[in-house]
């Protein structure tokens, strides 16, 4: 039985962070720089003074405290119970500064989030366009809002504004990120189990959680022998943090070598976020499994993300088991999606605006 297996980064299905879509790069450091900082201080038992300067200061800097659809601020906080005597801080009158009331974590209930605002319905469609021309049996997909967000897209985009057949099989299991990109899988076979790791803990830091996402292991019924999908969405290169990176790979490695004792079709998939030789790369290699990009019958660009001119360009992986190795015949990427000079993209995808992502969608073809 020949199956298709893909992996996407769909960097949301509706609705995205308005950070991200900032066309300057040190804008959007800052909102991404300032929200870790603000929600490592919200977690903070008590508030000093310093504590709350610094919390009233980016509350203020991002207009934390709007509530305005058509401008949404790029961070709120969200409180459940607003005022002097309940809430983080008194909503600020006009010209005044933001005060803040509670005193620590217990003293106030709510949460930081980061804005977000509706995609156009172009840009969804186009999306679904990446995932209908790949048409995978199986499809890992990044950055996804949640499990029924994904059935939206699967029922009304790819079956509704497309045409195309739906998944029968849609899952996901919230993550530790707190912007609310998970990872789920889209499969025209069926789903027999999940096993989620968000709780598992470093070996260096018990005390915190390792994935920033999660490492969830998707069982599923093919042919008569399980399939095992780990899907992945390490930690981002691009916040130079390869020490934390290194260590959800060699948990991810674990995880892979205890799904083998269960069955011989093991799949590694999703944003790995490293070049292929990173040290993170290299773990996971060390295993035995390989990279589909590698396969001879791959002939095309290096890369799986913007440009996708050279292999730094590369973070998106399908690595295969020695089981199936030998029997892929066939890998491809579909670039399309992209909105970037030098990628031929589909007529409907003309900017990044409406691009469906920055990523390709790379899948393969194996013979279970």
């Amino acid at each position: 039985m020949s199956m298709r297996i893909a992996t996407f980064n769909m960097e949301n299905l509706f609705r995205r962070p308005t950070a991200f879509r900032l066309a300057d790069p040190v804008k959007r450091k800052r909102i991404l720089d300032d929200f870790a900082e603000l929600v490592s201080l919200l977690d903070k038992k008590e508030y000093t003074d310093d504590d709350k300067t610094k919390i009233a200061a980016i509350i203020k800097r991002h207009r934390a405290y709007e509530i305005d659809p058509e401008n949404p601020p790029p961070i709120f906080i969200n409180q459940a119970r607003p005022g002097k005597d309940s809430g983080l801080f008194k909503p600020p009158e006009s010209g005044e500064n933001v005060t803040i009331t509670a005193t620590g974590r217990s003293a106030w209930v709510g949460w930081a989030e980061l804005g977000e605002d509706d995609f156009e319905m172009d840009t969804v469609t186009n999306t679904g366009r990446v995932v209908s021309e790949v048409d995978a049996d199986i499809l890992l997909t990044v950055e996804v809002e949640d499990r029924l967000t994904l059935e939206r897209f699967n029922t009304q985009v790819l079956a509704g504004a497309l045409g195309r057949r739906p998944y029968p099989y849609a899952m996901l299991i919230d993550g530790n990120d707190p912007r609310g990109i998970d990872i789920g899988i889209l499969s025209r076979h069926p789903i027999t189990s999940v096993r989620s790791h968000v709780f598992d803990t470093g070996t260096d830091r018990p005390d915190l959680r390792l994935f920033s996402r999660d490492c969830p292991e998707f069982e599923i019924e093919a042919d008569g022998t399980p399939l095992v999908v780990l899907g992945n969405h390490l930690k981002s290169k691009y916040q130079d943090n390869p020490k934390l990176r290194l260590a959800q790979a060699k948990r991810v490695a674990e995880v892979y070598r205890a799904a083998l004792e269960r069955t011989p079709h093991v799949v590694v998939a999703g944003d790995l976020n490293d070049d292929p030789d990173s040290d993170a790369i290299a773990v996971l290699r060390d295993t035995g499994l390989r990279d589909v990009m590698n396969h001879r019958s791959y002939h095309g660009m290096p890369g799986t993300h913007g440009k996708c001119k050279s292999e730094r360009d590369k973070l998106d992986y399908l690595m295969l088991p020695p089981a199936l190795w030998q029997e892929v015949q066939h890998v491809g990427l579909e670039t399309r999606g992209i909105s970037e000079e030098g990628i031929k993209s589909f007529d409907e995808v003309t900017s990044k605006a409406n691009s469906a992502s920055d990523h390709a969608a790379l899948y393969t073809d194996v013979d279970l």
